[in-house]
């Protein structure tokens, strides 16, 4: 009888607990629809080596490229720096593998070298003449990778609060997206992770902007609704245990970079450390332009663009001197959709 009964407790527990991922299933693909019916795609596709990557173009001239950072995208350039720039760039800004609409290609594991591999390729590709490189956050280390292991394809990076040194607790500090295992990172995003993130949406926007508010247009302008999704957040996760297994070796070879280079960081930046990221890089670069920025915090691009894009066109001014403006859409041509 007590053997029957326990039986009976189990299929119970085991229903409940199938309906109650069945319903974080259904919330996870609810949420995703939501969020590419409120950001859908604005730019073209191009394929790079089993990558399908989204990005936007616009303007002609001096090419300038952008990457964003963890769990970003592309309007975190597009829609804050394009329409204020003025003539005389070509701007594109691209959705790094498995962000955005960009799809990481079979087997590809996130590494900074082999995300650097990504944009050089992409830079190729779209036949762009060295450009320079602007890299936010993640996409500073990436970009720093670039300038270290392929100087030839580019003309200088400027950097905003970038990721530069691999520190010591990294791992807790990024809580419940590092996740090492993929099956379990899979399982992960098309359960708890979407319908938490939403939940917890509010509180963490106020992190990673502080002290500064976040724009309220931020979810739908900025593309903030994007970051809710499944294959997003895999790749969000992906990105953070990639980290580690590069950072320590390209942060020895900063001393090896020859391109103009300038960061930008703000001293009440919360996310990534200034006192870590920012100011152990002075004297490691020759030549570096490195500006600090009294009570900005981690996105600078929303919070005060004018003086990015000063500091961008600073960079590019040193970049580009001594060379022609030749860049046209004339030499590529790929198709939307």
């Amino acid at each position: 009888m007590l053997l029957s009964i326990l039986s009976w407790l189990l299929v119970v527990l085991l229903l409940s607990a199938l309906l109650v991922a069945a319903c974080l299933v259904l919330a996870t693909l609810w949420i995703s629809a939501k969020a590419e019916s409120l950001v859908p795609p604005v730019g073209k596709f191009i394929e790079i080596d089993g990558n399908r990557i989204h990005y936007v173009d616009e303007g002609e001239g001096r090419p300038i490229v952008f990457v964003h950072g963890l769990g970003a995208q592309l309007h975190h350039f597009r829609h804050t720096l394009f329409g204020r720039f003025g003539p005389g760039y070509r701007l594109i800004a691209l959705d790094r593998p498995g962000s955005g609409y960009s799809v990481r290609a079979a087997g590809a594991t996130g590494r900074l070298t082999e995300q650097a591999r990504v944009v050089r390729r992409f830079i190729e590709t779209l036949g762009l003449e060295r450009p320079l490189v602007v890299g936010h956050s993640l996409g500073g280390a990436i970009t720093l990778t670039l300038a270290v292991e392929h100087p030839e394809v580019i003309s200088g990076i400027a950097l905003l609060a970038p990721l530069t040194h691999l520190e010591a607790g990294m791992r807790e500090k990024t809580g419940l997206l590092y996740i090492r295992s993929r099956l379990w990172r899979w399982i992960m995003a098309y359960t708890v992770a979407i319908p938490t993130s939403l939940r917890y949406a509010r509180p963490t926007k106020e992190f990673i902007f502080a002290p500064q508010p976040f724009p309220g247009d931020y979810m739908v302008e900025g593309g903030g609704w994007l970051g809710l999704r499944p294959r997003h957040f895999h790749a969000t996760s992906t990105d953070i245990v990639a980290v580690e297994q590069d950072l320590g070796r390209i942060e020895q070879r900063y001393g090896e970079i020859i391109v103009p280079a300038g960061i930008l960081f703000g001293t009440a930046d919360r996310v990534i450390d200034i006192r870590t990221h920012g100011e152990p890089m002075q004297g490691k670069i020759a030549g570096l332009d490195f500006e600090i920025v009294d009570r900005l915090g981690h996105m600078p691009q929303f919070v005060e663009p004018e003086r990015i894009i000063a500091f961008i066109e600073r960079i590019a001014a040193r970049s580009f001197s001594g060379r022609p403006s030749r860049q046209t859409h004339d030499n590529f041509n790929e198709p939307s959709g």
